[in-house]
């Protein structure tokens, strides 16, 4: 086989598996009833196309070709383990019955609410998991981030959280907790785990928790497409909130880094770069939101994200109304992150003197000492109030808290300029 032939089939699968195989899993675990097995049916369906492509050719529809295959791959495992254990010939046989049946058939469309990755994270997030394991387990199977990544965002043990997501499968298994949307009488009490979630998930796009890029645009684009699917199906005011706070952050893309990479700080961002159109949605949205008077969190912040997508340049922000509404997400949902940007947001407001003030009284009650956001945004006040040895340490501090090259290097040369005397 020629290598040539074999590098464009790889190329096309890798493409294939950063595009569908999030989706292939979901259905797969419809499929097969349990989330290892569906695991093992992914990586097994793309090494046999990766084997039989180059020979046999990249069929019409790869996602239906490699759901199919993965499918009868577990079929396959479960027969041989059934030589140790009977129960899995039982399995295996309702399985293969399936199949003949044209289970397989209904792979459901990106604009069909029954979308099989919705069905997953409704079933992740179910009432009958504890809630950080709702959390862990919907971002572990649903946006396939790793085990290390999801704990970074926990702040929590990456061997506690391994430990937090197997349990989880487990229960699934063992209570059959059903794949499926909930009804319309269960939707509410089940809505505001699975907007935490696809929030996250948005967030990790947006602003990678490690790594060389400052982005996963595949994970923005995702929860963006996430975000459509459940105000299609919940048209409430916060649904609508989160997918306009979505889509006014996600309109500042393109603007976020330079074309070498650099990160580029919204006070410097080229405006006409920003997606009018992700704007224009997401102010009406947030719009329609705030009329209903029911809003939350995720409405407020995505009113303070239209806030700035209003000012055509920095200079014209409106830091009165933001440092207003933070005040509002304060009452609704108190937290030393937001009162972090509240802070920032009184220094553009009122001066460094009077942020930096409010961001000591944090840290003073012992809070977001390893949030390397704080110690930047500290050394940002220092460094305007000409304090230039308290923003070196600051620098050097957050320096060592984060984890995305990026960050790293806008820090480094914010600590080379101090060193040179610079602003």
């Amino acid at each position: 086989m020629p290598e040539r032939i074999i590098e464009q089939v790889r190329e096309n699968l890798d493409a294939i598996y950063r595009a569908e195989s999030g989706r292939i899993l979901a259905t797969l675990i419809r499929l097969l009833g349990d989330f290892d097995l569906a695991e093992d049916a992914v990586h097994d369906a793309f090494a046999a196309a990766l084997e039989r492509w180059p020979r046999d050719g990249v069929p019409a529809n790869p996602r239906a070709w490699l759901i199919s295959t993965g499918r009868f791959k577990a079929i396959d495992a479960l027969r041989r383990s059934a030589r140790l254990d009977a129960s899995q010939e039982e399995i295996a046989a309702q399985l293969e019955a399936g199949s003949r049946d044209g289970a397989t058939a209904s792979l459901g469309s990106d604009g069909n609410l029954e979308d099989d990755r919705l069905r997953l994270i409704f079933t992740c997030c179910h009432p009958a998991l504890a809630p950080e394991a709702r959390v862990a387990l919907t971002l572990r199977e649903v946006c396939g981030l790793t085990t290390e990544e999801i704990a970074r965002a926990f702040l929590t043990a990456a061997p506690t959280l391994a430990q937090r997501i197997v349990r989880a499968k487990a229960r699934i298994r063992d209570e059959h907790i059903p794949y499926e949307v909930p009804s319309p009488e269960e939707l509410p009490s089940r809505l505001h785990t699975v907007l935490q979630v696809v929030y996250l998930v948005f967030s990790e796009g947006y602003s990678a928790s490690s790594g060389a890029s400052l982005t996963r645009p595949d994970l923005s684009a995702e929860a963006i497409r996430l975000g459509r699917l459940l105000l299609e199906l919940s048209p409430e005011p916060e649904v609508m909130g989160l997918l306009s706070l979505m889509l006014l952050q996600e309109s500042r893309r393109t603007a976020r880094t330079s074309p070498a990479g650099e990160l580029v700080l919204l006070e410097d961002q080229d405006r006409s770069l920003w997606n009018r159109e992700q704007i224009a949605e997401g102010v009406k949205l947030v719009e329609q939101a705030l009329s209903s008077r029911r809003f939350g969190p995720y409405t407020l912040q995505a009113a303070i994200a239209a806030v700035h997508s209003e000012a055509p340049v920095a200079a014209s922000t409106d830091w009165s109304q933001i440092v207003a509404l933070y005040g509002a997400l304060l009452r609704v949902g108190p937290s030393p992150v937001v009162e972090l940007n509240r802070a920032v947001a009184v220094a553009m407001r009122d001066g460094p003197e009077a942020g930096l003030a409010l961001i000591d009284s944090i840290f003073a009650r012992g809070e977001l000492g390893d949030y390397h956001l704080a110690h930047s945004a500290r050394a940002d006040l220092c460094r305007r109030l000409g304090r230039n040895a308290e923003a070196s340490s600051a620098y050097e501090h957050a320096l060592s808290l984060t984890r995305l090259e990026p960050e790293r290097r806008f820090l480094e040369k914010r600590l080379r300029e101090l060193g040179e005397g610079g602003p």
